[in-house]
């Protein structure tokens, strides 16, 4: 089937999705506790992808899937979103693969009903799997027609397959979690810097990789700017997913919860001080801000899946450098300010695409955002924009004339799941 029958198809999705908006934002406030309008949000959001797709047949011209005309790939989704997901799906299926779904436990009815839409569009060429994570991804593994694996979640769930991938010689497309760098130079326009701190830690209550989770503020405006936060902080309404005005929801996972707390607890053992809005009640986290965060904290170390930031100061703009490019995640860096703002974009990118390396490289990221906003850097992401990161972030391993090769930094999926026609 030629790219534009494929994409006519994708467009039909485009307009179903269109069609059945209140029942899809209805099953991510069900399954998954996100608000009606960041659910909303994501929803318009992954309709403009997908019509962004048009831009990608010339791409893929000269291409192929990687096993062929019947070649599968096996996609397991996370949790996190309730319609970007179809932008994972169908950048696959437009490189000409066939594709087998598996969408995160937490949204089971969410993928009910996605496949409901797929099935009178897509037909058998793209399924729908209710296996458990292990039992779907070894029977990718075992399927000689799945050619490649795209994984969005846990690098901790993904690593142990390393091994397995080698041997059978299939691709793993890994996207993972982040731990992302937002700095802030005393020269930067600040009202624009928190606005978007606002708009890109609180969305999805701070369930997001690309969330920022380390804030950077230099030390001449670190007060000033806490209090600017502070202040926006206490305007945020914490409530039930049922309630439209809401902004902050329930955080979906319990374990997610159980390492706020513990990291929170960690953070004042540590000397920090926990500014908040409310108590920790259930699964429903209400904002937070930890002032005077250091670098050993839980919170500065692993990714944190929910609406609480870890701030701390710099002076220097190799101290910030260092300090940012320091951790075992590399997704995203967002900068604000002027010369030294730039200094330091410039020495936490990696490349524009993905590219060999000879081990996990540390100390870059696969998108860096300078003065620009976090809503604006990820637009037509996995479309027409290649992300991905380094580190423990995002990987591709494949086998490539008979030898096993990694590869990071940013890719699309439809470039990653087919190969040039010879």
């Amino acid at each position: 089937m030629a790219f534009e029958e494929r994409f006519k198809k994708v467009m039909r999705l485009a307009q179903s999705l269109r069609r059945r908006r209140e029942q899809i934002i209805a099953r991510a406030v069900g399954d998954l506790k996100f608000s009606p309008k960041d659910s909303s949000y994501e929803l318009d959001l992954a309709v403009e992808n997908l019509n962004l797709f048009g831009e990608t047949g010339k791409s893929l011209d000269g291409r192929q899937p990687l096993q062929g005309p019947d070649s599968w790939v096996a996609v397991m989704l996370s949790y996190n979103g309730s319609t970007w997901l179809n932008t994972v799906i169908t950048a696959a299926y437009l490189a000409g693969n066939k594709v087998l779904v598996r969408f995160s436990s937490k949204g089971s009815r969410l993928m009910a009903l996605t496949e409901k839409i797929y099935r009178p569009i897509f037909g058998s060429d793209i399924q729908f799997h209710r296996a458990s994570g292990g039992h779907f991804m070894m029977a990718a593994l075992k399927n000689p027609q799945v050619a490649a694996m795209v994984y969005f979640g846990s690098d901790e769930h993904v690593l142990p397959y390393e091994d397995a991938f080698r041997e059978t010689r299939k691709k793993m497309i890994f996207e993972g979690p982040g731990s992302d760098p937002f700095i802030v130079f005393p020269d930067a326009d600040l009202e624009l810097a928190l606005a978007d701190l606002m708009a890109a830690k609180f969305f999805f209550s701070g369930q997001t990789c690309t969330a920022p989770k380390r804030i950077f503020i230099h030390r001449a405006i670190y007060d000033r700017f806490l209090e600017m936060l502070a202040d926006e902080v206490q305007t945020l309404l914490v409530g039930d997913p049922e309630d439209r005005s809401a902004d902050i929801t329930p955080v979906a996972s319990d374990l997610a919860v159980a390492r706020i707390t513990v990291a929170l607890q960690d953070a004042v053992g540590r000397g920090a001080r926990v500014m908040s809005t409310g108590k920790i009640q259930g699964n429903l986290v209400p904002p937070a801000i930890v002032k005077g965060a250091t670098d050993d904290m839980l919170g500065m170390r692993e990714e944190i899946f929910g609406p609480v930031l870890f701030t701390t100061s710099f002076e220097t703009v190799e101290e910030v450098i260092s300090r940012a490019g320091n951790h075992k995640y590399g997704l995203r860096a967002a900068l604000f300010g002027g010369s030294q703002a730039t200094q330091a974009a410039a020495a936490l990118k990696g490349e524009d695409y993905c590219h060999p390396v000879t081990g996990y490289t540390f100390g870059k990221f696969g998108t860096v955002a300078l003065n620009e906003t976090w809503a604006r850097s990820w637009r037509g992401a996995l479309v027409t924009k290649a992300i991905g990161g380094y580190g423990y972030s995002g990987w591709v391993w494949e086998t490539v004339n008979g030898r096993f090769q990694m590869k990071q930094g940013p890719k699309l999926i439809h470039l990653e799941t087919s190969v040039p026609t010879f």
